[in-house]
Order: C-alpha cells, then structure tokens, then sequence
C-alpha cells in the first residue's frame, strides 16, 4: 500500500500544497489552509454507491438527445434564471442568508416536480421529516415529495439510487458527512468530498441535485471557494431577508446567462414569482415630484429591468464627508462625484453623498453612470427630475457620455412602462449637457 501522504488546499480558492502554509501564493489569503484526508482507499465498484456503467468516449453527435432535455420546474421565471429549466444531471448550489426562503424555494419546487414520473427526493439534514411536513402543510403543498432525513451521505445515496430520482435537494451541504472523511460535518474538508461524491452521482445517473449552502458572514458561501467551481450553478438570495422581496441572481451558470435574476413576493404561503420585475423597481409608490431620484434602464442577465437609483446631498457633520453606496459599486459612485465637481461644476467636496438601488436589487454595469450622477444632481439642487423621464449611459473621466450595449431594449422597456422621454448617448456629447437637457 502506498504511504500516507497530507494535502493541503485552500479553502478560499482550491489551491493544493503538500505542506501546509501560512499564505496562500495564489489568492495570497492568510490561514486559508485546511488538511484534506491523508489516506483514502482506492475507490473501487464494491466501494461505490453502485456499480458504474463503464463510459466509452462518444462523438457529440452520438449523444442521445433524452440526457440534454431540460425538465420545467414549474416556475416560469425560475426556469429562465436556469436558462430555460432544469438540466439532467447539472448540480445546482443555492445560497443565502438565514431566513431568505432558501428551503421554502426548495420545498415549493419539489412539490411541482414531484408529479413527474420519476419521484423527487428532499433530504433534509436540518430538520425531521415532522417538520418538513409542518411546513409542507402551511405552504399548502402535496404528499407526493420523497422526504428522507439523513445526514450520512454514504447511506444517502445507497438508498436514494434505487429509486431512480429527477430530482435530489440536499439541504444543506454543511450538515451531510463521509464516513471515510475523518473531520466533523460543516469542515471545509467535508464539504469539498460531499461535494464531489454528489457531482459524480449527478454526473452517473442524469439527477439534477440542488445543494443548499450557508453564508457566511461577508456573504460567501461556507466552505472551500472549490465547492463553487464543482458545481454548475451558482445562485444567490439578493436584498434583506426581512423585505418584501426576494431576489435570486444567478452567478455562474454553465447552462445560461450569467447575472440573471428571478425575484419572488413572500408570504405566509410561501415565494410567488414576480413576471415583471421592473413595475416593482421603479415603485408603485414612487412620488413623482421627489428630488433626488433617476429611472435607469439596466440589463440584468439577458433582460432589461427598470430600477430606481435614490440619491441624498447634505453638508458633512464631520470632517471628512461621507461616500456611502448600498446596491451600487463604491469605485463607481466615487468616480461620478469627481466628474461632477471637475466637468460639471457642482462643488461637492464638503458635502456627504448616498446613494442607493430601491428594491434591493444591486447594479453594477456602467451604463448606470448616468442615472447616478443625474440623481445626485437633483438632490443637490433639490430640484426632482421629470416623472417621464429615464437614463442610461457610461460616464468617462473626460465628462464624455459613451454608448452602452442594447440601447434599443433599454428604450423600449422604459416606453412600456410609459417613459416618454430619455436621456442616452448620442443625444447629448457630455454629462454638464446631460444636466443642461435633465434640467431645462
């Protein structure tokens, strides 16, 4: 038998390293380094799950198209933040803050593929199958979902493979274990094995596995960054779990757009999913005559939302005046005030600035530039912008306004829901005419 020998990975990024070091050379984060098991046995069929099906390589036009159908979640919004449903055989991670609705996501779409010919499994490590059922019960869902609460994974898939699943949840990543793993459930080195035992029994047997993850408390997901790249999907619970709103973006998608988001109403009966995400952004309740407010056509993945960016201008208290973004990029709203103050002429060195996305939804891309600087620009002058009136463009250094991409689906989704009148580039040259034009 070979001789036992340490790796160790770090848990920020994956790297390996048979020793164990105090910096990471390659994410150069600090005690990032975890121990994985020292010796394994080799994995042989009697050991496995199962017996495989010993795979032969394949030309692709000699794949069958039955594995590459997507199956519908029966949530239509959810299956286009998946690029168009569920992929046989994918792994999905969904992660969030406590509270945010994770396992109510989960359990609402189990019970609307639980009617498909194969059965749907949910094993549920936090909970007993008692309380799965008393939340089933006050969301008003079926009895057809296979619950199995278990935490051993081992065991979990040498019961769940003879019943020939769709579907699998795995709630969550931090509370199942490898007997063979020789560390405490929720260790960094769990979960990357728990991870990979479940990627290869995806991968085998053509079920979609959704695994649930913890955050922590800079909202990553718990564990080793690797448990991200094993995975096909990435999705994150946006915004206050104690809001109205719950917004699912998706960040790594092997089957779809990236960036793409699903947002859902929440009550006592559970998420309903919203169709049109921009009449909920731009407020239903949004006061016309407000100063300090910009509409701003954004792409969200592959789609136009309407958002409104909120701005407030006051004279610092302190010495040093504050510069506070919630939902925008910090670099960017820093870059805009200091081309207003040098392009546009509005003295803003001593004053505080905030600024934020209503709804919760965060925006990130260029093209919002415009609308930021015109939302400050009204709080400023304490002078509200025309109700019918929308923005979008990228603002250089130089003042100069710059085309962004689709120009023509971000006016079009501004006139549906009944903007007249826009601000973009090519009708004005720089943001001091911008402010001219907004203001006439």
């Amino acid at each position: 038998m070979a001789k036992a020998r340490a790796v160790f990975f770090c848990s920020a990024c994956g790297f390996e390293s048979p020793r164990w070091l105090g910096r990471c050379p390659s994410c150069e984060g600090w005690n990032t380094f975890a121990e994985a098991p020292a010796l394994r046995a080799a994995k042989s069929p009697s050991t496995r799950t199962s017996a495989t099906t010993p795979v032969t390589p394949l030309r692709l036009a000699e794949v069958k198209d039955e594995n590459t159908q997507r199956i519908s979640s029966g949530i239509g919004e959810f299956d286009t933040l998946l690029g168009g449903g569920i992929v046989p055989g994918s792994v999905i991670l969904i992660g969030g803050a406590p509270g945010a609705g994770k396992s109510t996501l989960m359990l609402q779409l189990a019970d609307r593929l639980a009617g498909d010919k194969r059965p749907v499994v949910y094993v549920c490590g936090e909970e007993s199958a008692a309380q799965v059922r008393l939340r089933a019960q006050r969301l008003r869902t079926g009895d057809d979902l296979v619950v199995y609460p278990e935490t051993n994974l081992a065991a979990i898939l040498d019961a769940v493979e003879p019943l020939h699943p769709s579907v699998m949840i795995v709630d969550s990543i931090q509370t199942v274990w490898l007997p063979e793993v020789e560390s405490s459930a929720g260790n960094a080195v769990q979960i990357r094995e728990s991870a990979q035992r479940l990627v290869e029994y995806a991968k085998r047997t053509s079920c979609a596995i959704f695994v649930v993850g913890h955050v922590t408390k800079d909202g990553a997901i718990a564990g080793p960054r690797l448990l991200e790249h094993l995975v096909d999907t990435v999705l994150y619970f946006e915004g206050e779990p104690s809001g109205e709103f719950r917004i699912v973006r998706a960040t790594k998608n092997r089957f779809g757009s990236v960036d793409e988001i699903c947002v859902f109403t929440i009550d006592d009966l559970g998420l309903h999913e919203v169709r049109s995400p921009s009449q909920i952004f731009v407020g239903a309740h949004r006061r016309a005559e407000a100063a300090g407010a910009c509409i701003v056509p954004s792409i969200v993945g592959s789609r136009p939302v309407l958002v409104e960016i909120q701005a407030l201008v006051a004279d610092a208290a302190y010495g040093t005046p504050r510069r506070l973004a919630a939902n925008l990029d910090q670099a960017r709203l820093t870059m805009v005030l200091a081309v207003l103050e040098r392009r546009a002429g509005m003295h803003l060195g001593g004053m505080d600035v905030y600024a934020s996305v209503a709804g919760g939804l965060r925006v990130t891309e260029p093209a919002a530039d415009l609308g930021i600087a015109l939302a400050i620009a009204s709080a400023f002058r304490n002078r509200p912008l025309p109700g019918n009136l929308v923005a979008f463009g990228e603002i250089a250094l130089s003042g100069e306004v710059r085309r962004v991409s689709q120009m023509p689906r971000r006016a079009a989704e501004a006139r549906k829901l009944g903007f007249s009148h826009a601000i973009a580039p090519g009708e004005i040259a720089d943001v001091a005419a911008a402010l001219a034009r907004a203001f006439s």
